[in-house]
């Protein structure tokens, strides 16, 4: 039987664990032992590590056949890189900010097949446009999209699946979008417009960096991505990013040397630490609008999806790590033959990869609506 490694222990890399867990050895690598603990009692076996150690990632990975990378950002390009050098094929959702494709060259000279930013967003938004490039000429591709607890609690109305951190950075790293063929970059948190969803009502819609990959890869000359979150979020959070809250250069207070980010995630965290049992949803909708043949085409896909009850799985978790499954199975069975490092959209192209990823994901009630026209 083959076995995957999981790097990673969170919200998000439980849930993939335990999918995989069903059809392959695996385990869960963690440095905190109440993450592994969540994992007693199941097929997955939880291994102690600190992830922060290249050697640590290197000892634990050493007999994978597939290494699943599902580690805070601040780790996921170091742990790849560990895992290309180590040659094992890898599926990451990690979201680091660095750039995934410095390591195609590494990749590729390793004979690794290595799919990154295998989430929702980015991940199966990719994944749509790469399949639906394949069929039309695409002019313009949005893509919506946002993780909120049913319950509102003012000032924020939002919890966080993931650290307070990785969430303030989306919030402070400058938005790039494409537009008649050029590369804008404005402030995250701008252009912020009101859309209606039937399933939950009107959220506001705001610039964040999301197309990551696509900017290299997909020649769209008009592309977006925006954040979702209840009205009126961002105006509380532009008060604290302007007043300087977020900022990573310390200051001294009474004395001692503290960044005011590392102040405010901790303050932030129990306002939005997401618990197991909150109702939360994901929302997403992809708009792709071209020319198939000589005729204008329009096809929109629409996710709704809230946390799983019976499993206690959480919707960001579900609607994340499902995918990253779908494609590691995939992968297992070499279906994915190229070599590399494999943003979503270059397998969304392959009409069987496409669909296998869809069916795997329809089969654990993550459904993407598609309307026409």
């Amino acid at each position: 039987m083959k076995k995957v490694v999981v790097l990673g222990a969170g919200m998000v890399g439980r849930v993939i664990a335990l999918d995989l867990a069903a059809e392959y050895r695996v385990e869960s690598v963690d440095v905190s032992r109440a993450n592994l603990a969540r994992l007693e009692g199941t097929a997955v076996k939880p291994v102690q590590a600190d992830l922060a150690s290249a050697a640590a990632v290197r000892s634990v990975i050493e007999d994978a056949d597939l290494v699943v990378g599902a580690v805070p950002g601040s780790l996921g390009f170091a742990t790849l890189r560990e895992t290309i050098a180590a040659g094992k094929n890898a599926v990451d959702i990690s979201f680091f900010p660095e750039d995934a494709l410095a390591l195609d060259d590494a990749a590729r000279g390793a004979g690794v097949t290595a799919v990154v930013d295998c989430g929702v967003a980015p991940g199966m938004d990719n994944m749509i446009l790469g399949h639906e490039a394949a069929r039309m000429t695409v002019r313009r591709f949005a893509c919506y999209v946002g993780g909120l607890p049913f319950r509102r609690e003012f000032p924020f109305e939002y919890k966080a699946p993931f650290s307070p951190a990785d969430v303030i950075e989306e919030y402070t790293r400058p938005a790039r979008y494409v537009e008649n063929g050029h590369l804008v970059v404005k402030p995250a948190l701008s252009d912020v417009e009101h859309m209606d969803f039937p399933e939950i009502g009107t959220l506001e819609a705001f610039n964040s960096d999301g197309l990551r990959s696509l900017l290299t890869t997909m020649k769209v000359p008009n592309m977006i991505e925006k954040t979702l979150r209840y009205p009126g979020h961002v105006e509380h959070i532009r008060v604290l990013r302007d007043s300087g809250f977020f900022a990573v250069r310390e200051i001294d207070v009474r004395g001692a040397k503290v960044r005011p980010l590392d102040v405010t995630s901790a303050v932030l965290f129990k306002h939005w630490h997401l618990h197991e049992k909150d109702d939360e949803f994901t929302v997403m909708r992809i708009v792709v609008e071209g020319l198939a043949g000589d005729s204008p085409r329009r096809v929109q896909y629409d996710l709704f999806d809230r946390r799983d009850r019976r499993t206690g799985f959480s919707s960001m978790a579900r609607t994340t790590g499902f995918p990253a499954a779908a494609v590691a199975r995939l992968v297992l069975a070499g279906r994915v033959p190229q070599k590399g490092v494999l943003p979503p959209e270059l397998l969304g192209a392959d009409e069987s990869v496409f669909r296998a990823v869809m069916a795997d994901l329809a089969a654990r009630n993550v459904v993407y609506r598609t309307t026409e026209g």
